[in-house]
């Protein structure tokens, strides 16, 4: 079957990211059973379906509702904005507002009122809201199997060729699986189950394609959301990204990070399409290099995306200004976005969306992410995956990032981080932390690593001052020209490493393999 005639096969529901992760739409003439615990937007989402089929895609549709009034159900709809009235005025849509009995009655005649409605306006979409009275009536009232009934009713609407959404409650809890199989969920073409996640207080909806016959999805839980101004949105889940099947683009130019003497530790600069991990503890002067970055690409004619959920933008601004960076200006030209979510709140599969969205929307080239860690704290269990996706989307876009870690310790640096392993999928390391020399807590900087580069594996000891962060090279003297930078011998400077349980800075191995020892502390007086 060609591409083309697949897609003719599919009945696009119109839901905002719902036919994406059905690969373009639900097959033409499915059943589909959508269920959820009260409360999950089973009705939501079947009034949506229809609503959507009658406005964007000529397919009449017909709504049954067991507990629903008409006026409950077109109030909701408003509230939405959708224009269900105006659509059954004009007989695109129509509301029946019945009981079970009538239906499993008319289901059994051909030439009954129900085929009559269908036949009436052109129905290609019909909304059963719900089964679950069906089933209650059939088996209570009248007696028979429930199955019998379902089987009535899948090959009337089949034999009518309409796709059909027929909802049915399930208990709290049963969304997950309760291990019971349902006989529906046999005899139905498609399944789709909405469910309720509490994450401490936050409460969280997800969609899940259980089956669809006759066709391929994206299976997994995806973010699932009632919007007020919309309606449903469904955000595929960050892990389902395509995969890279070409080869991944890559590029031999170097450009500046913004900080001329890291970038020479750094070989000259960072490739265009890499990405930077900036770790050390809060004030260390991540965030200054990530506002340089982003200032640099803006001189070379690369917008930039600051996203931020550690600091809220007037902060950010803020403190640029108190170092006199040029960042207000460049905010307000739209060379450099930023975007705040709050981690409180955070949904890893809306907030992937939203940055793809900023970044095709102004043409972004270079990233800053403050902080990886902000992901770690709302959500621990995806976060892994989520900035490896976040990190592949960079490279297969040639986007150049910079992102920050916020790392524990103060003086030194064990590993860069527990349980993310951030450091195995960036291209660049950059360590900043505090020393002690004497008695004074200074700032020193180390690149261990940058991807496809041999760098000198030195400590340099760094000023955050107006103009941003300055490196001062001790081997030539430079601390004479900083009235604050005390100068000290070359051996009592320790490394950013030096106080790692597991690790020595580059000095101290240099001076323990020549046998010279270890640096000598500065003596304390006999009073101290």
């Amino acid at each position: 079957m060609t591409k083309a005639k697949e897609l003719q096969d599919l009945v696009q529901t119109g839901i905002l990211g719902l036919d994406e992760i059905f690969l373009g739409g639900i097959r033409t003439n499915n059943i589909i059973l959508l269920e959820g615990s009260p409360g999950a937007g089973k009705t939501t989402l079947g009034l949506e379906f229809i609503y959507r089929g009658a406005k964007d895609f000529r397919e009449n549709g017909l709504i049954i509702s067991f507990e629903l009034t008409p006026q409950k159900i077109l109030r909701d709809a408003k509230g939405f904005g959708w224009d269900l009235a105006g659509l059954q005025k004009k007989n695109k849509v129509k509301i029946i507002y019945t009981n079970p009995s009538v239906i499993l009655q008319e289901l059994q005649n051909p030439d009954g009122v129900l085929v009559n409605e269908i036949k009436s306006i052109n129905a290609k979409r019909i909304l059963i809201d719900g089964i679950t009275p069906l089933k209650m009536f059939g088996e209570l009232v009248n007696g028979r199997p429930f199955r019998d009934s379902l089987h009535i009713l899948v090959e009337s609407l089949q034999r009518y060729g309409v796709t059909a959404i027929l909802t049915k409650e399930l208990p709290e809890g049963a969304a997950k699986g309760s291990g019971q199989l349902e006989h529906e969920q046999f005899i139905c073409d498609t399944i789709i189950t909405l469910s309720n996640t509490t994450n401490e207080r936050n409460t969280h909806r997800f969609i899940e394609i259980k089956k669809s016959r006759g066709q391929d999805f994206i299976s997994g839980q995806h973010t699932f959301r009632i919007e007020g101004d919309n309606g449903i949105a469904v955000y595929r889940r960050t892990q389902s990204r395509p995969k890279q099947t070409e080869e991944q683009p890559t590029s031999i130019n170097r450009s500046s990070i913004g900080i001329p003497s890291l970038d020479k530790i750094m070989g000259g600069g960072i490739y265009d399409g890499s990405i930077t991990l900036a770790v050390g503890i809060s004030g260390t002067g991540k965030s200054v290099i990530g506002v340089q970055f982003l200032i640099e690409g803006a001189k070379q004619g690369k917008k930039g995306l600051h996203i931020t959920m550690d600091e809220h933008p007037k902060q950010i601004l803020r403190n640029a200004k108190s170092l006199g960076l040029g960042l207000e200006a460049l905010v307000k030209s739209g060379d450099i976005i930023i975007h705040y979510e709050s981690p409180l709140e955070l949904e890893m599969d809306v907030h992937f969306e939203t940055i793809m969205k900023l970044i095709e929307k102004y043409n972004i080239e270079r990233v800053v992410v403050d902080s990886l860690a902000a992901y770690e704290h709302a959500n621990p269990k995806e976060a892994h995956q989520f900035i490896y996706a976040l990190s592949t989307y960079f490279k297969n876009k040639l986007i150049t990032a910079v992102c920050n870690y916020e790392s524990p310790e103060l003086l030194g640096l064990t590993q860069i981080s527990l349980d993310l392993k951030a450091s195995a999928i960036v291209d660049n390391i950059i360590l900043l932390n505090y020393v002690e020399i004497s008695t004074q807590l200074r700032r020193a900087i180390t690149v261990p690593k940058v991807r496809g580069t041999a760098i000198p594996q030195v400590t340099r000891e760094f000023l955050i001052q107006q103009g941003g962060l300055y490196l001062i090279d001790e081997h030539i003297g430079q601390a004479k020209e900083f009235e604050d930078v005390p100068q000290l011998p070359l051996s009592s400077y320790y490394g950013i490493l030096s106080r790692a349980p597991a690790r020595h800075s580059p000095l101290i191995d240099k001076m323990v393999a020549n046998g010279e020892g270890l640096p000598s502390s500065p003596k304390m007086n006999s009073h101290d």
